[in-house]
């Protein structure tokens, strides 16, 4: 059985963002892992807290009070910078090329840019 999605859009640009940030990263991953499967440990860290952003930002739609809110805001924030700390790794290992690295870099430095702006905001009010 396959599913079908033609484009997920939430209306919100941390959660459109975040969704397409995973959806990369989950591409990168397969196709990295194919050609390099003896460097999956490192690739399946960077899947790991670069699909949580996304995960984590969805999960504060729902929360129960504003300081769970930015309690899973801050837990984004934290996969944030993972990702960016595997992305540099990757980068200084020549793992990932130029392109790849300033591609992906890109996306993740808007998301900490964002995460950073909606939490002072949010503890500010």
């Amino acid at each position: 059985m396959k599913i079908f999605e033609k484009h997920v859009e939430y209306g919100n640009p941390i959660l459109d963002k975040s969704f397409k940030f995973s959806s990369r990263v989950v591409k990168f991953y397969l196709i990295k892992i194919k050609d390099e499967y003896h460097l999956k440990d490192l690739f399946k860290q960077f899947l790991r807290c670069g699909t949580s952003i996304g995960a984590n930002i969805a999960e504060s739609q729902e929360a129960a009070s504003k300081k769970d809110f930015i309690n899973k805001l801050s837990i984004a924030l934290k996969e944030a910078r993972e990702s960016e700390y595997w992305l540099k790794l990757l980068k200084e290992s020549s793992i990932l090329n130029e392109k790849e690295f300033f591609s992906l870099m890109n996306d993740c430095d808007e998301l900490i840019r964002l995460l950073v702006s909606i939490l002072k905001k949010s503890k500010e009010n």
